[in-house]
């Protein structure tokens, strides 16, 4: 089960190119009832495994654009810092439910910035580079991805989008580097804190692997669009039922 799991995720991440954290972490609460704080790990533990696959293909293209990254990553380290410090926090006094209605809105929003980002008509990168501002934007993008695993791919690549002038492919291979750095990081406190399930890493890996590579090669074949609609349709009501189980409960 957990192998097909984490060959799904993975596949979808290839297809798609939403984050890992924005599925894996809804999945295991929903499906296999981690607690909230330890399928945030264990989501963001899977996450670099998957990344690390496909980052040397952005490197090896020349795709990433280091000075974007490193402004990036000034902020978006102390962010997963503060974030893992709050979910260690709830996890410990075991606050379940504000951690399950943070990680329900969180995906949900999510969901819907992607929906926004394929129906919308907005034009292509700016003239001026306005990056200087991207360490105070990955701050809040860290936070939230050391405390949900989840806004590292949709809000990052918004942002490139929005104030860079980088080229599409740079766009992609460098916020993909930047959610590695994330997720490693991220990851890092959450296997320093306990707040994992390692078997389930390495059941969700080893899928993962082989997910990542057939997503690629079907991102050739199936409607990109299509597949990108249903996956956020489908997240939304994932963290809608988040939301309803921590108002029900």
């Amino acid at each position: 089960m957990e192998f097909l799991l984490g060959f799904a995720i993975a596949a979808l991440i290839g297809l798609t190119g939403v984050g890992g954290g924005s599925i894996t972490a809804p999945v295991l609460t929903l499906f296999l009832g981690i607690p909230p704080a330890a399928s945030v790990g264990t989501a963001l533990l899977f996450t670099a495994l998957v990344k690390l696959t496909a980052a040397p293909l952005y490197l090896a293209r020349g795709q990433v654009n280091f000075r974007i990254l490193a402004r990036l990553l000034a902020g978006g380290l102390p962010g997963v810092l503060g974030g893992s410090y709050v979910l260690a926090r709830l996890a410990t006094s075991r606050r379940h439910g504000p951690l399950l209605a943070i990680l329900g809105a969180t995906i949900l929003l999510m969901a819907l910035l992607n929906l926004y980002r394929l129906f919308s008509r907005c034009p292509g990168n700016p003239a001026r580079d306005r990056s200087h501002w991207l360490p105070y934007i990955a701050l809040p993008i860290g936070a939230e991805v050391g405390f949900s695993s989840a806004g590292a791919g949709a809000l990052g690549s918004l942002f490139l989008m929005a104030l860079t002038d980088i080229p599409a492919g740079q766009i992609v291979g460098t916020d993909v580097l930047f959610g590695l750095g994330l997720s490693l990081a991220g990851g890092g406190i959450s296997l320093g804190m306990g707040n994992y399930d390692g078997a389930l890493v390495l059941k969700l890996g080893a899928g993962g692997l082989l997910g990542a590579f057939v997503g690629a090669n079907l991102l050739s074949i199936l409607p990109q669009r299509a597949v990108r609609v249903g996956l956020s349709l489908w997240l939304a009501s994932m963290g809608g039922e988040l939301l309803w189980r921590t108002v029900a409960g």
